[in-house]
């Protein structure tokens, strides 16, 4: 090109039309559309893509199927954006293969969406600064440019702090790539020569190092108990319930459709307000926005007719509906009807009795009904259903919208076991549309989500799908201010702290669980071994999978958690507080290696005092064969000496047997402080139940005595343990 040609560029005349003229976007893409459907194309201003075939659930909105490059103020700079999004979009197109700084691999569409977004943004600052051509920016502009992205806003423009690492890092690609396709850009292009930020990453420029650590926080207990309880209640104990209304209410319209438009029969009114006084059957109220709309036509707030539904009225008289004229006549009768009988909604009067959640006593499971309040009753109920679902499976916001109905997989095995499936679609990190999927998962998931079938026909969910495409962030809080109103404290459910609740944090927190806390409940009645078996059965099913990707997480926690233990146990030994137990005296005299290395260490270099970081290099070791029983630390560095393999015949096995685990004869097993609470209760409670036997139960009584006394003899060793330095530091 021409010094001449390139000046023309720049002052934005262009010597000749984009190569990608007439392009079809969709096809340059490989994106196969619908029959009959229109594709992309290269001259449009906007790219639609509804009409590609095997979109994500995900995808389906119109937001998200848009490529609008009308955002852009200035047309060369439109014609440029819209060669750079292809590029990304289509690598493998011949004008985009040619170039030698084009990147290899296609974007989704998802992330063409997000670069179209802040390619807009830099150009439209770079016209609000008055920059006649790309030609002219200067690093200097790509500074204050990013500085300025990095704030992060309210609607007044008033800045409130900055954006994350990663919004900073998208920024600065689309400034950075632009150059990279400067030979395919027609209209207006960087100066030769110009990269931003000298070549450097987006990555790098936006200040990102590799994560130590995930960077999502878990949600807080306090919010996960109560939040998983009143979720399990409302799907096990409400929700039965709730799917019988909605058939009701459908035939209720369906018989509605049939009445006729004639003058009903007064007699026939008459006798059914006498009859309604006469059974104490309240009548029908209305909603409260017709009531509302009463008060707006001139009604008496005290008028006693005020709530009364006369059109279920006239349903009972046979007709459509009572005309004003006939009000006059049947006020009286009306009248007393409602004061013997009083008004109610007409849907779930006679509710059956359930459990509270708190097991304090019995409560009908609803009180009465309009169709408003189903409608929205069953709403909680498929966010219950969901929030169950996200927290018991790490599934993936994508991965639960495309769950549809028939998903549900049982198979039956010899063991008299049956095995609970989830069939969906990976979508993140996979081509358009995603792959097929199963997850095995445990029975209150697999119920959950056959819960959610049957709601989701009456809560607006399109076609087969089971949650569509959602939003959980406004569906959390709308559930956590009913379980906090009214109809979920008279149900006895635990009111749910206000606090942040997203489904990566679900996702986060049940492998934070599943690596913290073995021997625990995740929420009330939910064992985390079954969690954890359906988790781990699913990788073995494909290692590759969802399952696989969510028990890499949950490896990386655990040796996190083990690190955090053997150093928090080595500096109770350090402190005095030693370990109890069979294997007490070998992991002190590992710690007191440890202790004398960092001394020696300490002594050749005075000035140097050993870090934690070092600390934990010199524990790694012991680290990696640490588990985690109910009550007592695993020390697994010999499979030979586990007594649980022992008693199991399998001396070769790479894993401890928790369920067998004998921890006050296993000479790898050590008690801790914090395995007090878990000895103390139980002392006492097999002590409350040997006071329970009569005196006939002597084989039952020996046995819980051998226990008991097994369990009071590791108490004791704990106590002494600690007790024991204490009385050193007392007399010296």
């Amino acid at each position: 090109m021409t010094t001449q040609q390139h000046a023309l560029i720049h002052a934005g005349a262009s010597t000749s039309t984009s190569a990608l003229a007439g392009a079809d976007v969709c096809a340059a893409a490989g994106f196969r559309l619908r029959p009959g459907g229109h594709a992309a194309m290269f001259d449009n201003d906007t790219w639609r893509f509804n009409d590609v075939d095997g979109l994500s659930v995900q995808m389906s909105g119109r937001s998200h199927t848009r490529l609008d490059f009308t955002a852009i103020s200035d047309p060369r700079w439109r014609l440029a954006a819209k060669e750079y999004v292809f590029a990304r979009l289509a690598p493998g197109h011949p004008e985009i293969a040619v170039l030698p700084r084009a990147f290899r691999v296609p974007l989704t569409l998802a992330s063409c969406l997000k670069r179209l977004a802040e390619v807009a943004r830099w150009m439209n600052w770079l016209t609000a600064q008055q920059v006649p051509s790309l030609g002219d920016v200067t690093q200097d502009h790509c500074d204050r440019y990013l500085a300025e992205r990095r704030l992060r806003r309210d609607a007044s423009g008033t800045a409130l702090g900055t954006l994350e690492e990663s919004v900073a890092r998208v920024a600065a690609a689309a400034v950075i790539e632009l150059a990279s396709y400067g030979d395919l850009l027609s209209a207006d292009r960087y100066r030769d020569g110009f990269t931003p930020w000298d070549g450097r990453s987006s990555s790098k420029v936006a200040g990102m190092r590799p994560p130590a650590e995930n960077k999502t926080p878990v949600v807080s207990q306090v919010i996960l108990q109560p939040l998983l309880a009143a979720a399990l209640y409302v799907t096990t104990t409400i929700a039965p319930h709730l799917v019988a209304l909605p058939p009701q209410v459908q035939q209720r319209r369906q018989e509605d459709a049939q009445l006729g438009e004639a003058a009903p029969d007064l007699g026939l009114i008459k006798e059914a307000l006498r009859r309604h006084a006469r059974d104490g059957e309240p009548l029908e109220a209305v909603r409260g926005v017709t009531a509302r709309a009463r008060l707006c036509q001139g009604w008496d707030p005290d008028d006693p007719l005020l709530s009364v539904s006369f059109t279920a009225l006239a349903r009972e008289a046979g007709t459509h509906r009572i005309r004003p004229a006939l009000l006059a006549a049947i006020r009286p009768l009306t009248e007393q009807a409602v004061a013997a009988a009083g008004t109610a909604k007409p849907w779930g009067r006679q509710a059956p009795h359930v459990p509270l959640a708190d097991d304090t006593g019995t409560t009908p499971w609803t009180l009465p009904l309009d169709e408003r309040d189903i409608r929205d009753l069953a709403g909680y109920a498929h966010t219950a259903c969901l929030v169950l679902a996200a927290a018991l499976t790490g599934m993936r916001g994508s991965e639960l919208m495309e769950l549809r109905h028939g998903c549900r997989i049982t198979s039956h095995h010899g063991d008299g076991m049956t095995r609970y499936r989830l069939k969906s679609k990976l979508i993140k990190g996979q081509p358009l549309g995603g792959t097929s999927e199963e997850w095995v998962v445990i029975k209150a998931v697999y119920d959950a989500i056959g819960m959610a079938e049957q709601l989701s026909l009456f809560t607006g969910v399109p076609g087969d799908l089971i949650f569509g495409r959602f939003k959980f962030e406004p569906r959390y809080p709308w559930f956590r201010d009913w379980v906090n109103g009214p109809a979920g404290q008279r149900l006895g459910l635990a009111p749910i702290p206000d606090g942040t609740v997203s489904l990566r944090m679900l996702r986060r927190t049940l492998a934070h669980e599943l690596a913290y806390r073995p021997g625990g409940l995740l929420a009330a009645k939910v064992a985390l071994k079954h969690v954890s078996v359906a988790t781990t059965e699913g990788y073995a099913a494909r290692p590759g999978g969802a399952q696989g990707k969510l028990l890499a997480e949950i490896a990386e926690d655990e040796a996190d958690r083990n690190l955090q233990i053997v150093l928090a146990e080595f500096r109770n030994y350090q402190d005095g507080i030693m370990p109890a137990g069979p294997g007490a005296r070998e992991l002190t005299e590992f710690f007191a290696s440890i202790d004398a290395g960092l001394a020696s260490h300490e002594t050749a270099a005075p000035r140097v005092v050993a870090s934690d970081q070092h600390v934990l290099n010199l524990l790694s070791k012991r680290a990696q064969v640490l588990h985690l029983a109910a009550a007592n630390y695993c020390w697994f560095t010999d499979p030979s000496r586990a007594l649980c393999l022992k008693l199991a015949g399998t001396p070769a096995a790479s894993k401890p047997l928790a369920g067998m685990c004998d921890s006050a004869r296993c000479p790898q097993a050590t008690h801790h402080p914090c395995h007090r609470p878990a000895w103390a209760d139980a002392v006492a409670s097999t002590t409350a139940f040997i006071g329970t036997l009569g005196r006939t139960r002597t084989a039952e009584r020996a046995r819980l005595q051998a226990e008991l006394g097994r369990a009071q003899r590791v108490l004791d060793s704990i106590d002494a343990a600690t007790a024991k330095e204490d009385d050193h530091a007392d007399h010296p």
